[in-house]
């Protein structure tokens, strides 16, 4: 069997929002991103796709899309996300952003310790989970080499 080819890595994830000028204005007044592009759905013509990003320019790996179709409400489970988490430089970063969030009127966890990174979660006004997770200290933290083996958090006492 052959090396599958290469990938560059995330490109971008697309949600479905029941209305498209709350989520713009929870990306842009409340995230600060940008609106990079205003289209329709290529495979449900007439369906609004609009596409953020934290970047003006919109480059692959900082976009999220969506979907608008109102009156329309999706089940968590089995071919549905859980959540998904954008990436912040450090824990100072993480509680600034949980203090900005709170201003806004955004309900918002307490810092959460995963071992790997510690992390807040929010909704989006749909109540898509957001997270906010800092770039360490790793996932080499307690391997040297990351997966090699099966890890218990709570057996390591790492559960939060």
């Amino acid at each position: 069997m052959s090396d599958p080819p290469s990938t560059t890595g995330l490109h971008h994830v697309t949600n479905i929002c029941t209305d498209i000028d709350e989520t713009v204005a929870f990306y842009e007044d409340v995230l600060g991103w940008h609106t990079v592009k205003r289209t329709q759905n290529y495979d449900d013509p007439g369906t609004p796709h609009y596409y953020f990003s934290s970047t003006p320019e919109g480059e692959p790996g900082t976009t999220v899309t969506y979907f608008e179709y109102p009156n329309s409400r999706g089940n968590p489970g089995p071919g549905a996300s859980h959540h998904f988490a954008f990436g912040v430089d450090d824990e100072e970063t993480l509680r600034e952003w949980r203090s900005h969030l709170r201003e806004q009127g955004v309900n918002v966890s307490e810092v959460k310790d995963r071992t790997y990174f510690k992390s807040i979660y929010f909704s989006d006004p749909d109540g898509l989970v957001f997270e906010l997770a800092t770039d360490g200290p790793g996932f080499t933290r307690d391997e040297d080499d990351p997966g090699s083996e099966t890890i218990d958090p709570f057996e390591r006492g790492y559960g939060n």
